[in-house]
């Protein structure tokens, strides 16, 4: 018996997919205030940033269509600051909780036979931890 059903996961994909619209959101109003020179490559890694988030909404409407199920256009509302370094913190929180959720439904969908989504998911996957990466770099962590 499996733990998760087909209609659960697509449920936790719609909550990714706003996840990720406030993730475009996020970064496109964070890359636009960030000030400072020491900032300046970060500005431009933050529109790719959102480039990429889009990508991953866009991947997941579909594999959520796929699956029988109406991807989300709900947006969680997005962090806002205007302390630089708290900006550069609040997407890293965000990218780490993506890691997070998305390692989960890759288990998930492999739980289900769906070796497809699973690859997909990867994919995101593996973009989330770049992100995650710049971000720590920036902060100097």
């Amino acid at each position: 018996m499996a733990g998760i059903t087909k209609e659960q996961l697509v449920e936790l994909l719609n909550k990714d997919l706003a996840l990720e619209y406030t993730a475009i959101v996020q970064y496109t109003q964070h890359q636009g205030v960030l000030k400072g020179a020491m900032y300046q490559s970060m500005q431009k890694e933050l529109i790719i940033h959102a480039q990429e988030e889009l990508q991953h909404a866009t991947i997941l409407a579909g594999q959520i269509d796929y699956l029988g199920g109406t991807p989300a256009i709900d947006v969680p509302p997005a962090k806002r600051s205007s302390d630089s370094v708290t900006m550069l913190e609040q997407d890293l929180e965000g990218e780490n909780d993506a890691i997070a959720r998305y390692i989960a439904r890759v288990k998930q969908a492999e739980e289900l036979n769906l070796y497809h989504l699973a690859q997909q998911l990867r994919t995101i996957l593996a973009m989330e931890q770049e992100h995650a990466m710049d971000l720590e770099q920036a902060l100097g962590k």
